[in-house]
Order: structure tokens, then C-alpha cells, then sequence
């Protein structure tokens, strides 16, 4: 069976994360979400799975490349072009991106899925596709029930009793609402829904083809379902799914590790006297950390591998990348990775310009612990 994963978009709404990466390679608990969904569709039986990138494409083409480790055929459809010798991406949107792949040859030829692929899903993708043919559709969107006060946030999707969709309603206000089911990005489609999507542009899937199949009376159904979704889409949203794995609110998403004590999980090797730290989890610590005497790790807590954790820092409720060094600093509820600090709502510290990069650095640069001269010349170069 055939799916696509849209990995295209820039994922503008969580920089700086996706200055680095694209959004669907944003880690949770050390492994992509879009490898969550690699692994959700095998086990229903969609083996064919396309992917069209653009932004930072050669970031998920190199780690997933033919899917064969992962027991699955991936293949790739890039949107953008060259300007002097560099990668452009340029998106199409999310239907632009079928159309083109179907342009190129008819890749879609039986009842297909599609999903975004920044979103953490535990869904019976074999009940929604039984029940999508039981009901002759043409095209289904799976949608899930928020709490009213919480609709602006999404599109919503409007039903007549039958579960036929009459409307769209784009983050609507409260009280303009009709609904509180919500559009997922999690779809069933008959090869011929590619028919109501022109060639050669950009087109949308939300609010284009949806709204045409409206007007055109096809057969289009919403089925609503009780599951969970982790919408990656912000920054808070990740700082939420990340505190959520760790204390278990998020089934499908294991810690990965061995438990060294209660709530504290490791990697390989990390170096730690856990008698001479205060940690209190849920925390994990990935492999080839050092973890200095005298630190204090205060969960739900991911530190990253090959980080070294000083004697004097704190981190409490807070996500570290890879490979950070963290000296005389207290984090509470924050994000770092590279250069960059974020708190759990997406405000961002360029830790560069604001001369604090002598805190927080890489810790491939400083195998040893700073002197005052050192910090200071530091300081004065910064």
C-alpha cells in the first residue's frame, strides 16, 4: 500500500529549530518524528511511502534514504532549484506536492494516505482506511475533538449527520465556531481527488482542494477519532511533547536507556557520580555525557548525548541538545541547541549577540573547565 509524508514545509512557526534541521527531523527522546511515522504506516501495511522536501531536504533524505532499514521503499520528490550552486527550496503545498509526483508518473494508483510529517500519532490507520471505502469517499480527513476554547488554533471541520463535510472553518474564533472537531492533517484519498488539483504550482490541501471538493459535491467525509496526536508544529508544542514522553502522558513514545535509578534514564557511558549530583526524575541523559559533582538535573528533563553538564549548572523541566556544555548557568523550562537558548514559548536567545555564549557552548570546543582569565577574555571577545 502507498502513503506521502509532507516534509516540505520550512517549519517557520518553531525556529530556530528548523534553522538547523527541518521539522519533521526534530529529535523526540534522540529519534525523529517523522521515523514514528515511518514505523506507524509499516505496521499497517503501507510499504510505498513518498516524501516531498525542500527545506534542508539532504537532512531526511540521508538519514531515511531508500527506507530499507526500516523496512519500508521511500522515495523523494524535491521542490525548489539551484541558484549559484546551492539548494532552494521552494514548496509547493501540500497538494502541489501530490500533483507533482503524479505528473511524473502515477505514482497513486489505489487508496492512499497522507501525513504531515511533524506529528506524533498513535492512530488505527486500517479502521480509517475500512471505513473511508465502506463509505465510498473520495477523500477523508481524520479529526479529533479539542476543547472549544482551544478551536482558533486549528481548521476546523464542519459534518451533516452522515459525517459529509459542508465546511471549513480556518482557525475561527470561539465564538464563531460551528465546531470543535479539528482538522488533523491525517488523510484517505482516492487516486482521483489528483484530478480536482492543477499542474505546474503551488496548491494547498486545506484550503484549496478542500473547499473545491466542497462546491463539488464529491463524496467527502470526516471521520472523528479518539487518539493520540502530538502536534509538533511550535516550539511550546515540542517543549510539551518532550515533558509529556518522560512522564508517560505519551504511550506510543518510550525513554530510551537503561534505568539507572528511579526516573533516571542513560545512554552508554555517560560519566556521573550519581551520589554526588541531585537529580530527581523523570530524566534521561544521553550517551558519552559528563555530568560534573555538584550538578542539579531536576525533571521531566532530556539532555542530549555527548554533553558536559558542570558543577554549578542547573536545569530543571528543560531539553539539551547534543553536544552542549553548559558551565555556571540555572535553566528552567528552557530549550538549547547550537547557539541559540529558547524558553518554553518560543522566545529566543542568540546566545552569540547577547554575549552569554561563554555559559552555554559546544563541548567539542572546552575539554576543560573554565579559569576567571579564561572567562573573561571570553567575555571580552564576545
Amino acid at each position: 500500500m502507498k502513503a506521502m509524508i509532507l516534509a516540505a514545509g520550512k517549519g517557520t512557526r518553531i525556529r530556530p529549530i528548523t534553522n538547523i534541521m527541518p521539522k519533521p527531523m526534530i529529535p523526540i527522546m534522540q529519534k525523529p518524528v517523522m521515523e514514528f511515522l515511518v514505523e506507524l504506516l509499516r505496521q499497517h501495511g503501507f510499504d510505498q511511502i513518498m516524501v516531498n522536501v525542500s527545506h534542508l531536504s539532504e537532512e531526511i533524505e540521508n538519514y531515511f534514504r531508500d527506507g530499507q532499514k526500516f523496512g519500508v521503499q521511500m522515495a523523494y520528490s524535491f521542490e525548489g532549484y539551484i541558484e549559484d550552486g546551492k539548494l532552494v527550496g521552494e514548496a509547493l503545498g501540500s497538494a502541489g506536492g501530490l500533483k507533482k509526483i503524479q505528473d511524473f508518473s502515477p505514482f497513486f494508483d489505489d487508496t492512499f494516505v497522507v501525513l504531515c510529517g511533524d506529528a506524533l500519532i498513535d492512530l488505527d490507520l486500517t479502521h480509517v482506511v475500512r471505513w473511508h471505502r465502506e463509505k465510498g469517499s473520495l477523500a477523508t480527513v481524520v479529526t479529533k475533538t479539542v476543547p472549544r476554547e482551544e478551536v482558533s488554533s486549528y481548521g476546523v471541520v464542519v459534518t451533516d449527520a452522515e459525517d459529509r463535510i459542508v465546511q471549513f472553518q480556518e482557525k475561527p474564533s470561539v465564538a464563531a465556531a460551528l465546531s470543535n472537531q479539528i482538522n488533523t492533517g491525517i488523510y484517505i484519498f482516492e487516486p482521483e481527488v489528483l484530478d480536482f488539483i492543477p499542474s505546474g504550482g503551488q496548491y494547498d490541501i486545506g484550503s484549496q482542494l478542500f473547499p473545491q471538493l466542497v462546491a463539488a459535491g464529491a463524496p467527502f467525509y470526516a471521520i472523528a477519532m479518539d487518539f493520540q496526536w502530538v502536534d509538533i508544529g511550535k516550539v511550546p508544542d515540542y517543549w510539551r511533547a518532550i515533558q509529556g514522553v518522560l512522564t508517560g502522558q505519551i504511550k506510543n513514545v518510550r525513554v530510551p536507556g537503561q534505568e539507572v535509578r528511579p526516573g533516571v534514564f542513560t545512554g552508554l557511558n555517560v560519566s556521573v557520580n550519581w551520589d554526588r549530583v541531585q537529580v530527581t526524575g523523570p530524566v534521561y541523559v544521553g550517551g558519552m555525557t559528563r555530568i560534573e559533582d555538584g550538578a542539579t538535573l531536576i525533571g521531566p528533563t532530556m539532555i542530549g548525548p555527548n554533553c558536559h553538564i558542570c558543577d554549578r549548572a542547573t536545569i530543571e523541566r528543560s531539553i539539551i541538545f547534543e553536544y552542549s556544555r553548559l558551565q555556571d548557568v540555572r535553566l528552567v523550562d528552557k530549550l538549547v541547541f547550537g547557539r541559540y537558548c529558547v524558553d518554553k514559548l518560543g522566545t529566543a536567545i542568540d546566545l552569540q549577540a547577547a554575549a552569554l555564549d561563554w555559559l552555554i557552548t559546544d563541548s567539542r570546543q572546552l575539554n576543560h573547565r573554565l579559569t576567571p582569565t579564561e572567562v573573561l577574555n571570553l567575555r571580552a571577545s564576545g
